[in-house]
């Protein structure tokens, strides 16, 4: 009896002991690789480093002139990520997409093909991926099957001891043609999209500015430098799309399990709508969507920028929202219990708008 009592106790141990082994090794491999169920449309730099001489891979690097510092990776070309967008004078509207034609054409200009694998990449001093989210954005939109963004971009590349160069690869202009079938058209929505999803309980919406802009301490202005109008789009949540960074000094994505903790109650099941001022942040919240395996996901471009013009009618509100329900994304019982963004909490504390209006709680004035 008492063999059998110690047999007992060591089968135990033992077993406490295996689970806490495999615990750990989980553990590390999540903090490897990030645990992301669409973990293929990141790229690390160690996998850069095994597939840069790819007959078939385009190293991109996206920044801007202003925040170029003349090194680049190896190999890349140059395709600054605001050629993809321009600003319509005659609406008063900045920073929108250039459209579908001339993204293909831009691409194909700078060598880039249909069956080309894309690492796109930018610089912690810029963002980080928050810039590279956005030619991603444009890629998924063209339906491109092969792309990825570099995780930590340039700066991680550096630190990891590998070469930079002085010099862009020059790359001989091909056609880039997307099949009419495979374009995601549904991606590219504007303010009447987004206004008759208002009430539907299929659609959640995210706004990823700062909680000042969201709850309309702090607003923007048009292109004719005239104020824009303070709040969000009713029902919308907020989640600050530098809250998907592990630290603001490397800014690499969260882990998929801290992930799943921030967008809690999000449910999968349902269509997703992120927003900024002018797309580009959204892009990136876009991006770590699309990371965490939520395919119907939209990024509402035209963003507050076309949204809180005071000539357009469109609601505002300065109520905040929060995310309800306890399961998490990417589980296979997300849809059970969960609903769609609804009323939180308290009205916010206002402040008045730049042209001296002072915004109540809830509902706004839609404009004018």
């Amino acid at each position: 009896m008492t063999n059998g009592k110690h047999t007992l106790r060591y089968f135990i141990l033992a077993t406490l002991l295996l689970l806490g082994v495999a615990w750990s090794l989980s553990a590390a491999q999540e903090n490897r690789h990030g645990g992301y169920p669409n973990n293929d449309l990141l790229a690390t730099t160690q996998w850069l480093k095994q597939h840069i001489g790819d007959h078939d891979l385009i190293v991109v690097d996206v920044r801007t002139d202003a925040h170029f510092d003349g090194r680049l990776i190896p190999g890349a070309i140059r395709l600054p990520w605001s050629l993809f967008r321009y600003n319509n004078t005659a609406l008063n509207e900045g920073s929108l997409f250039v459209g579908v034609d001339r993204a293909q054409d831009i691409l194909g200009k700078h060598g880039i093909g249909r069956t080309h694998t894309i690492v796109l990449y930018d610089a912690v001093a810029r963002d980080g991926g928050a810039t590279a989210s956005y030619p991603f954005w444009v890629l998924d939109v063209l339906g491109h099957p092969n792309k990825r963004i570099l995780e930590g971009g340039i700066d991680a590349w550096e630190a990891a001891g590998f070469d930079l160069v002085s010099k862009p690869r020059q790359a001989s202009p091909i056609l880039y043609q997307a099949p009419m079938e495979e374009i995601r058209g549904r991606e590219l929505i504007d303010g009447d999209d987004v206004y008759r999803q208002l009430g539907d309980t299929h659609y959640q919406i995210i706004d990823v500015r700062s909680p000042a802009e969201y709850k309309g301490e702090k607003g923007t202005r048009d292109l004719q430098g005239n104020a824009l109008k303070l709040g969000h789009i009713p029902t919308a949540v907020n989640i600050d799309y530098t809250l998907n960074w592990r630290d603001p000094q490397s800014k690499k994505i969260k882990p998929y399990s801290a992930l799943q903790n921030l967008y809690r109650g999000l449910d999968p099941q349902k269509s997703v709508i992120v927003y900024c001022n002018s797309g580009r942040r959204s892009s990136f919240s876009y991006f770590v969507l699309r990371l965490m395996g939520i395919d119907s996901v939209t990024t509402y471009e035209p963003s507050w920028k076309q949204w809180g013009k005071p000539a357009n009618f469109f609601p505002v509100e300065t109520t905040v929202h929060r995310l309800a329900g306890g399961d998490l994304p990417g589980t296979s019982s997300a849809a059970k219990g969960t609903r769609s963004a609804t009323a939180g909490g308290a009205s916010t504390r206002q402040k008045a708008s730049p042209d001296g209006n002072t915004p109540k709680a809830g509902y706004v004035s839609c404009g004018g």
